[in-house]
């Protein structure tokens, strides 16, 4: 049997937390494809909260405030031995601060 995290369904998504450094960079990274999928520039792009799962790299899933509302970006990091790129894989805008952020 594998060491899992109580809780945590292998394959599955981890508990929401907040927002760190390092996801506000994934964001920044990732704020002008987001702007394009949504057909509109964001003045604000704070990284509010996020959700991992660790597939053949790891799909972050962060809520965003961009200012009046939040989007969900669904943004995935390749593994570090193919490129570790970092590209913006969904989002889904009209979300509000009280949505649950979950996988998409």
């Amino acid at each position: 049997m594998g060491d899992f995290m109580p809780g945590q369904m292998c394959g599955g998504t981890s508990k929401v937390s907040p927002a760190t450094p390092e996801i506000q960079s994934l964001c920044d990274q990732i704020k002008a494809a987001a702007e394009e999928k949504a057909g509109k520039k964001y003045s604000e792009f704070k990284a509010v909260s996020f959700c991992s799962q660790v597939v053949s790299g790891t799909n972050y899933f962060v809520k965003v405030n961009v200012g009046g509302g939040c989007i969900h970006a669904r943004i995935y990091v390749k593994l570090p031995c193919h490129g570790g790129e970092v590209s913006l894989d969904s989002i889904q805008t009209s979300k509000t601060h009280e949505d649950l952020l979950a996988y998409f």
